[in-house]
């Protein structure tokens, strides 16, 4: 009997010595994106730029002159730039440009804007970063002060979750402050 005993417990012991499971720790996605690659972009419009090659340009769908989306398929996500010549309204552009970020403050964290100058391209504006739930994570607008105006978006196909998609968010806020070094103005009108 105490055989039985003795086999029965080590039976029981070996059995139990199992892994416990442990629950998993919360972790961010290890996406990966190529490394951005630039090239020219013109089109029909007073303004030119250099674009990732990742992205596709296709105009919107009964769009204005000159808006174009920019759309990323491998980050699922689009930058959306409106463009508008300057005809005496500046002041009304730039207050329209600038309430933008300011609709998102529901669900934003904070909302970051920087200044943007560049005298030698005639390119003046912000750029505005959101960070939190909201539903753009990046925004910036850019003008001449005298004839052109062209502002930026950056919104992703999914519910937002900036947990989930800061890693494509830091994608394309570079891509937008490239975009934005490089814009040049046609001379024409």
């Amino acid at each position: 009997m105490k055989k039985l005993i003795f086999i029965g417990t080590l039976i029981l012991l070996f059995v139990s010595c199992g892994d416990e499971e442990q629950p998993k720790p919360k972790a961010y996605l290890a996406l990966d994106y190529p490394e951005a690659r630039y090239k020219s972009f013109h089109n029909d419009c007073p303004y030119s730029f250099e674009v990732n090659e990742l992205a596709v340009a296709k105009k919107p769908a009964g769009a204005r002159d000159c808006w174009l989306n920019l759309n990323y398929e491998l980050l699922d996500g689009t930058i959306f730039l409106t463009y508008q010549p300057v005809r005496n309204n500046l002041d009304s552009l730039l207050r329209d440009a600038q309430k933008l970020p300011l609709q998102h403050t529901i669900k934003a964290d904070a909302i970051e804007g920087d200044v943007y100058t560049n005298p030698y391209n005639k390119t003046y504006g912000m750029f505005y970063e959101v960070s939190g739930n909201a539903a753009s994570q990046a925004q910036f607008y850019l003008t001449d002060s005298v004839r052109h105006f062209l502002t930026g978006s950056v919104y992703f196909n999914a519910q937002p979750n900036f947990d989930s998609i800061i890693p494509a968010a830091a994608y394309l806020k570079n891509d937008i402050r490239h975009l934005m070094e490089t814009v040049k103005w046609a001379e024409r009108e």
